[in-house]
């Protein structure tokens, strides 16, 4: 399932009280969409990571009350009211003594003394069997207590996604370039490296913070992997040469059109970034002289950009000039 249509799946469960488990290969984002989720629908979240818990963790520790009897003292982390998410991070990580302390949590919404506060959800979370990560065999009573999703990568979604977070300009070019690289995980590699939603939004920080030229290269082979450093540098090199966005939509009739693919993409990243009233204008006439393919795209993300851009005289003429293209 695609994020979004995992985080559709959420708000349905969650409402219902359906424990619900992500299962998804590492960086793929599980956790973001369950906090995502969270916040669109006013919850709180607590975040349990069931790999560091011991299997009396969760029940707390025995004290002797005033009536000379023990009573269980539940963890300060367990929520007492409100409504939320409960969510458990890498469960199937966890020794299986720990995820049979979980068995009485999930289905009944209790452990020992302490009761599940009824605004509460339960969600999990762990990276697949197949994925060779750490991982014990989840048992079958434990299972069966969930709704289980398969989280999948997708491009689109990611995209947007870092977008809406103002990730740098060239390495969303490059996703949408060589969408294949958002993520690329082979659990027989065994590499320490490799690219992932998580490891990209790494490499995005480490760019916005301008580093050395000298050690670039080696920042980013150590955040997504070998391969797809090099191909990253090679294709910011160009991105760095790119015309002038403001220079194009200032002379969108006239200015050079780039014939290598990966050149056009990151082109229409820029410029669709600059869509505004005053630019749209300009850009669609840009857009209008690039292969069709990339007409489209840069039209697309410009109107994702700026909506306006779908009311100016232009749009209109190009909408239906490209008719073809768009049915």
């Amino acid at each position: 399932m695609t994020p979004k249509q995992i985080k559709a799946s959420l708000r349905t469960l969650i409402p219902i009280k359906q424990p619900v488990f992500l299962w998804g290969a590492p960086g793929v984002g599980k956790s973001q969409v369950v906090a995502q989720v969270a916040e669109e629908l006013g919850r709180e979240l607590v975040d349990i990571r069931a790999v560091l818990l011991d299997p009396v963790d969760l029940r707390g520790l025995p004290s002797v009350g005033g009536d000379g009897t023990a009573h269980w003292c539940p963890p300060s982390f367990l929520p007492t009211e409100g409504e939320g998410i409960l969510f458990l991070d890498e469960l199937n990580a966890a020794p299986p003594l720990v995820q049979a302390a979980c068995y009485q949590l999930v289905l009944d919404r209790k452990v020992g003394e302490y009761t599940l506060p009824d605004g509460w959800t339960v969600v999990a979370a762990g990276n697949r069997e197949s994925d060779r990560a750490v991982t014990h065999r989840m048992p079958s009573a434990l299972a069966n207590r969930f709704v289980h999703l398969d989280f999948s990568v997708d491009a689109n979604a990611w995209l947007e996604w870092a977008d809406e977070k103002g990730l740098p300009e060239e390495i969303r070019a490059f996703i949408r370039f060589r969408p294949n690289l958002l993520h690329d995980f082979d659990p027989k590699k065994n590499e320490k490296a490799f690219p992932s939603p998580r490891s990209w939004e790494f490499a995005a920080r480490i760019m916005a913070s301008t580093p050395d030229p000298d050690v670039e290269l080696s920042l980013l082979k150590g955040t997504v992997g070998p391969g797809a450093a090099a191909e990253f540098a090679g294709f910011s090199r160009m991105f760095r040469q790119l015309p002038d966005p403001d220079a194009v939509i200032n002379h969108p009739s006239t200015a050079n059109v780039p014939e290598e693919p990966a050149t056009l993409y990151a082109l229409c990243e820029a410029l669709a970034k600059r869509a505004g009233d005053e630019t749209a204008e300009s850009i669609i006439v840009y857009a209008s002289r690039l292969p069709s393919e990339f007409g489209v795209l840069l039209v697309r993300d410009a109107v994702k950009t700026h909506r306006g851009v779908v009311e100016s005289p232009a749009f209109s003429r190009w909408a239906t000039a490209n008719s073809d293209v768009l049915l």
